[in-house]
């Protein structure tokens, strides 16, 4: 791993969450107040939803928002809190289109997303609407479609992209999804030609427990902190930052993410509705709890590490699992399992039906759980 190379320009953000505020915003601010040269941030709000119209104005305050880092960090207790300025302010696809197709048009060099769990979903029939910008199709990748369209036509300036969702793969498959919906609403070849050689769709992983939000922007994370990105011919990153890496190949630090942090939080999750146990229960009480330790270790150590060891990947498994342990008991954070519990179904298939079938060695436990959700031995 290396530090990032750094380029300038304009950043939308696609996408509101708590998450990114503590992570690549964060990032951002840190940079800055170091001297670098560092782009500006537009929060773009892609759902509409009007309970977000505070978060979006807050966005706009010079101020800044807080994000406080709590936690240990090298056995020292951490309680900061950070006004954070990178963000300069926010819009809505609901309500600003027209100036989110002039920036990402004309002034952005930079799209960071982080749209949930189901934001690279099609909405049925949307392509027959074709890419033309008079208003907002539903879905972000269709949305994006039509502002990467809009910007080709003004002069088609590259771009990079850097998504933040936790899909494997995340940027070569927002690409396909892009491409093959612009084909279906009738992209010409000339569009395609320049959207497969001009734009950058960086594979990234992200990696930082953001356990609570603040009202109205801001958030509560803890100090430990990664991104990583796959290193790529003309990627230049926004800025540097000892949490932002580049990395030859981002697998190992992908499945290491998904298969152990994130899958222990699954697990975690179906054992506090299973047990329908108290709704304000959070990671470091359920994990507290001797039963549920001791079936987690048992699912980490029986299940999770022999798969990852079967990659080569044994000691690094084992190393993360500890580390990931220490994470979810940090006494300063409040990561509430009904917020984990979000997308139940969706997340047991990417976080464990994707290692059953990548470990490929036995995993009863695992195995069992993923079946209630429909998914079957292969």
């Amino acid at each position: 791993m290396r530090n990032a190379r750094t380029g300038a320009g304009l950043i939308l953000q696609f996408g509101t969450s708590r998450f990114l505020q503590a992570h690549a915003d964060l990032f951002l601010h840190e940079a800055r107040a170091e001297g670098q040269d560092v782009p500006d941030v537009v929060i773009v709000q892609t759902s509409g939803a009007p309970e977000r119209a505070g978060r979006l104005a807050a966005f706009s305050d010079p101020a800044g928002f807080p994000v406080i880092i709590r936690g240990l960090e090298n056995g020292e207790k951490v309680d900061r809190s950070i006004a954070v300025q990178s963000v300069k302010r926010g819009l809505s696809t609901a309500t600003d289109w027209p100036e989110i197709v002039r920036l990402f048009a004309e002034e952005a060099t930079y799209i960071f997303s982080n749209t949930g769990d189901s934001g690279y979903a099609l909405t049925v029939g949307e392509a027959a609407r074709g890419l033309g910008v008079e208003a907002p199709l539903p879905s972000f990748p269709a949305k994006l479609a039509q502002l990467l369209q809009a910007r080709y036509q003004a002069g088609g300036a590259p771009l990079t992209l850097l998504p933040c969702e936790l899909i494997n793969g995340n940027g070569p498959v927002l690409k396909g999804i892009v491409m093959d919906f612009a084909k279906d609403a009738g992209a010409d070849a000339a569009f395609l030609a320049w959207l497969d050689r001009a734009v950058i769709f960086a594979n990234t992983l992200v990696d930082r427990i953001v356990s609570e939000p603040l009202e109205p922007a801001g958030a509560v994370a803890e100090p430990y902190a990664l991104w990583a990105i796959e290193d790529a011919p003309g990627l230049a990153l926004p800025c540097r930052h000892p949490a932002m890496v580049l990395v030859q190949d981002i697998e190992p630090h992908e499945r290491l993410k998904l298969h152990i942090l994130n899958l222990g939080h699954t697990v975690l999750a179906e054992m506090w509705q299973a047990h329908r146990r108290r709704q304000d229960e959070t990671v470091r009480e359920i994990v507290s709890d001797s039963c549920v330790r001791g079936r987690l270790d048992a699912v980490y150590r029986d299940e999770v590490i022999p798969g990852f060891a079967a990659h080569g990947m044994g000691e690094e498994a084992e190393a993360y699992v500890q580390t990931t342990l220490a994470r979810f008991l940090n006494p300063f954070l409040k990561h509430r399992l009904a917020d984990i519990a979000g997308n139940h179904e969706l997340k047991v298939a990417r976080r464990i039906g994707a290692f059953l079938d990548w470990a490929g060695t036995p995993a009863p436990v695992l195995a069992d759980l993923a079946s209630r959700y429909g998914r079957t031995s292969s």
